[in-house]
C-alpha cells in the first residue's frame, strides 16, 4: 500500500490507495486540519499533523510513500511554516519504516498528465480518469495526493 501526502499546515492532504498503476484502489483519502492560528500554536499544530498521520499508519499499513517536495514559494512565512509540517511528516514515515519518496510539483505534474506545467484542472481530470471516479476529488489537497500515492504503485 502507497500513502501520498500532500504537506500543508492547516491541511495536509493525504490517501491511501494499492493495486496497479493499471487498476488502482483507494482505501481511503482527504485531508488532516489543523485550527487556524492564532487559535493553536504552530508546535501544537505539529503534534497534531504527526498524531493524525500516525493513526493512518497504524491503521492502513502503508509500505511506500510519495511525498511532494518543496517548492519556491513567494510568501516565506508558508514555506517555513509547509517545510515544518513536511520534516514532521518524514520524521514519522521514516520511524514506521516507510520507503519515502519525494517528488517536486513538476515531476508530479509530468508523470501524471506527461506535461510538467500542467494546471489544477488538467492535473484534477486526470485523477478522476485515472481511478475511474465520478467526479473530482475534493478538496484539491486530496486530489494531489491521490496523484502522488497512484506514482507510487507497481506498473
Amino acid at each position: 500500500m502507497v500513502i501520498g501526502i500532500d504537506p500543508g499546515t492547516a491541511t495536509v492532504g493525504f490517501s491511501l490507495v494499492s493495486g496497479t498503476k493499471k487498476n488502482p484502489v483507494i482505501h481511503e483519502y482527504g485531508i488532516l486540519q489543523t485550527p487556524p492560528l492564532p487559535k493553536e500554536k504552530m508546535p501544537d499544530r505539529l503534534v497534531e499533523i504527526g498524531q493524525d498521520l500516525e493513526q493512518l499508519i497504524n491503521k492502513f499499513k502503508p509500505t511506500h510513500a510519495v511525498v511532494e517536495d518543496l517548492f519556491f514559494f513567494k510568501n516565506q512565512k508558508t514555506v517555513i511554516s509547509v517545510a515544518q509540517s513536511r520534516g514532521v511528516i518524514l520524521f514519522v514515515l521514516r520511524k514506521n519504516n516507510i520507503e519515502i519518496n519525494s517528488l517536486t510539483p513538476l515531476q508530479i505534474k509530468q508523470t501524471v498528465t506527461g506535461y510538467g506545467r500542467a494546471d489544477k484542472a488538467q492535473m484534477q481530470n486526470m485523477v478522476k480518469r485515472i481511478f475511474k471516479l465520478d467526479e473530482i476529488p475534493k478538496p484539491d489537497d486530496a486530489a494531489d495526493s491521490l496523484a502522488m500515492a497512484w506514482i507510487g504503485l507497481p506498473m
